[in-house]
């Protein structure tokens, strides 16, 4: 029996391969030769930024050389890439690529990011979005400034490939990929579930760098049921990666019921620099991870929890009904 599209979008994700390769109802489209524009930038441009209602773009097929700026709106926007396969970054089909770094000179971090989202109740689903830069400096694909969803997206970059700064914030069902410090920020709280952590052949890296710098601050990471290993491609030196080190001395991430391989260090944590260690104050905690790189003499500032984080006590007690929240990701 064959199934209409729209009945096929309206299954609970995970009980089939959900197709997406037509814009759903109400979205603009993007594309490089029959959309309604060629750009995604150009796209967002169009929406109102008065409106209540809330707006969405799909994206075909293709490789979009561009740098993208969601301003703060009103109403929430959606973005969709074409995909076979909505519950997995496998299928993706849409890049968004750009290569700038701090090398240009006078940019921030967020100046270099590929996609920078500063609009509340934000999602992004099936998109893979890249700084190409590589090794050498700061090179940010997503900087997210705003409570904001990512669902079936892959990131890729080397240094600083995900900015998860400010705002609540998930990911889901997705692929984040790097070497120094690639997961950071300052004040979000972030849930990510089911992500598949990627790590390039280098000497030694890093995956998260918490610049949580008080008490009272609400940066929080937390993997919950995700994957580390090795990028596809790359021969990685067991031990030559860490779960984090402190960007910030209240640095906070716990990772739980995570499978690691032996890219982590028996340590898992590490100082951030000689003389400047600023592990004091942090709270590296794991609880139910498994794989070669979940064993070993943990660092001496990390913690054992007795008991798994909840997402309430990442994400508040309301997130379920947040306008960037999708249930469907988070089985």
């Amino acid at each position: 029996m064959i199934f209409p599209i729209a009945f096929l979008l309206s299954l609970p994700l995970g009980s089939y391969a959900a197709v997406r390769t037509t814009p759903p109802s109400g979205c603009i489209t993007v594309a490089k030769s029959s959309g309604q524009f060629s750009s995604l930038q150009a796209a967002v441009n169009s929406l109102s930024t008065t409106s209540t209602t809330a707006q969405c773009i799909f994206i075909y097929p293709g490789t979009y050389n561009e740098q993208v700026l969601v301003p703060s709106r009103k109403a929430q926007l959606t973005i969709y890439g074409s995909t076979s396969d909505t519950t997995t970054y496998k299928s993706n089909t849409v890049l968004i690529t750009q290569k700038k770094s701090q090398l240009d000179g006078g940019i921030s971090n967020d100046e270099t990011a590929t996609l920078r989202v500063k609009a509340n109740g934000f999602k992004l689903y099936n998109v893979n979005v890249e700084n190409s830069y590589g090794k050498g400096s700061q090179a940010v694909a997503v900087s997210a400034y705003a409570d904001s969803g990512y669902y079936g997206v892959r990131l890729w970059g080397y240094q600083d490939t995900l900015l998860a700064n400010t705002g609540k914030q998930v990911y889901a069902k997705s692929e984040i990929v790097g070497v120094t410090d690639f997961i950071f920020g300052q004040e979000s709280p972030a849930w990510f579930e089911g992500v598949d952590l990627r790590v390039k052949a280098s000497s030694i890296g890093y995956i998260t760098a918490s610049g949580r710098s008080s008490a009272s601050s609400t940066n929080y990471y937390v993997f919950n049921k995700c994957n580390v290993a090795a990028a596809s491609g790359n021969t990685v030196t067991n031990g030559a990666y860490y779960l984090g080190r402190p960007w910030r001395e209240y640095a906070r991430v716990v990772f739980q019921n995570t499978q690691m391989s032996s890219v982590i260090n028996p340590a898992g944590w590490k100082i951030w620099n000689t003389g400047d260690e600023r592990t004091s104050n942090v709270y590296f905690g794991e609880y139910g991870n498994t794989g070669a790189g979940a064993s070993g003499t943990r660092a001496s500032f990390a913690t054992k929890m007795s008991k798994p984080v909840t997402i309430d006590a990442v994400l508040g007690s309301g997130y379920a009904s947040a306008a960037f929240y999708d249930a469907a990701y988070m089985k």
